[in-house]
């Protein structure tokens, strides 16, 4: 079993056998449920790409204080271990082992201030969990889902900056995946993209998955 806990905007915990954080913005998210004091830190942390509403310097900071792995694209992990905090770059590739944990870097349609922007399927106690992280929806999505096959998928709702709730909803279809959790919607009044718009594109489309909508500081046992 692995809890999924939200963390508010892109920031999740996972907990199994071993703690991943990922995305871990927590000083300064409006929707954050902890305090970055408060945090206990990870075995990985994974960064998705070097935007400040995701997490790069809490992961810095957390990974120094508390120890832990930072996993992203190379630049940025070079980044982090610049600055004294325990790092592993990768690119888009295949599946690494970093404490126990597995992680693939996957392609994401954005922009980042360091590297190219990634998502990444993470691999826990044999449950694997694919978190977009800030992507337009792109047709090799159903790569993503035929070759690794996720058993749950974080994906951004919120538009303006990544996919709002249409493009979502082929995201899902093209994924595949029977489990939904959205994320990176309303934390800003320019995220508009709702949980209620997704459910009526995905009808729309024909689309059966189970959307689950976790409030931050909420969890949900895969």
């Amino acid at each position: 079993m692995v809890r999924v806990t939200f963390l508010g905007h892109s920031a999740f915990l996972l907990e199994g056998s071993k703690r991943v954080l990922i995305d871990p913005w927590i000083d300064g998210n409006p929707q954050s449920p902890i305090k970055i004091e408060e945090c206990k830190g990870a075995d990985v942390y994974v960064v998705t790409h070097d935007h400040g509403d995701h997490g790069l310097e809490d992961a810095i900071k957390l990974s120094k204080r508390h120890g832990g792995t930072i996993v992203s694209i190379y630049e940025i992990a070079e980044e982090a271990r610049r600055k004294g905090a325990n790092s592993l770059g990768a690119n888009i590739g295949s599946f690494f082992e970093v404490n126990g944990v597995k992680v693939v870097l996957t392609e994401a349609i954005h922009s980042s201030n360091l590297g190219a922007p990634v998502g990444a399927v993470i691999e826990l106690d044999g449950k694997r969990i694919y978190h977009a992280g800030d992507t337009g929806v792109f047709y090799d999505m159903k790569i993503i889902g035929e070759l690794y096959k996720p058993d749950l998928a974080l994906l951004p709702i919120g538009g303006h900056f990544v996919m709002g709730p249409s493009e979502a909803s082929l995201a899902i279809e093209l994924l595949g995946v029977s489990k939904v959790i959205p994320m990176h919607y309303q934390t800003f009044p320019v995220l508009k993209g709702s949980v209620e718009e997704l459910k009526e594109h995905m009808e729309r489309r024909g689309v059966r998955a189970e959307v689950i909508v976790l409030k931050p500081g909420e969890s949900y046992e895969l």
